[in-house]
């Protein structure tokens, strides 16, 4: 039986992608996902990590249960969890895997984040001017 936890009342969890480089060690599966994040408000955050670790130990799988924005029910492995309180009580951040048909990204720009000299390069390994020397 594979264990759950469930997301009752509230909107949809919003799911970021990860971009930590200790997240590619829990995609270890047969099918190759997205490792997103969550953070959901709960009475109870330590209680439902421990349930999370217990399912680990005994090599059991816990997913997270929510309803999509369209009104769908849908589950995500979770493959970490933590619980830190805040000051409106226990805060609940969970690591899942979506499939790849799960996915969808939201790209945002800054327009207003323009620098003052377009016409010279990005400096992107921060080094400023680095005098070659001269050939032989």
């Amino acid at each position: 039986m594979e264990d759950k936890i469930t997301i009752i009342e509230g909107p949809p969890p919003t799911f970021e992608a990860v971009a930590d480089g200790w997240v590619s060690g829990l995609n270890e599966s047969a099918r190759f996902g997205h490792i997103a994040v969550t953070r959901l408000r709960t009475f109870n955050g330590p209680s439902l990590v421990e349930r999370c670790y217990r399912a680990w130990h005994q090599q059991q799988n816990i997913h997270l249960e929510f309803r999509t924005s369209d009104g769908l029910e849908s589950e995500a492995p979770i493959v970490a969890a933590r619980s830190v309180e805040v000051e409106e009580g226990h805060l609940l951040i969970l690591w899942v895997r979506l499939a790849d048909d799960e996915v969808q990204f939201d790209l945002e720009f800054d327009d207003d984040a323009s620098d003052d000299n377009d016409d010279e390069p990005d400096d992107i390994d921060g080094i400023d001017d680095f005098d070659f020397p001269d050939p032989l």
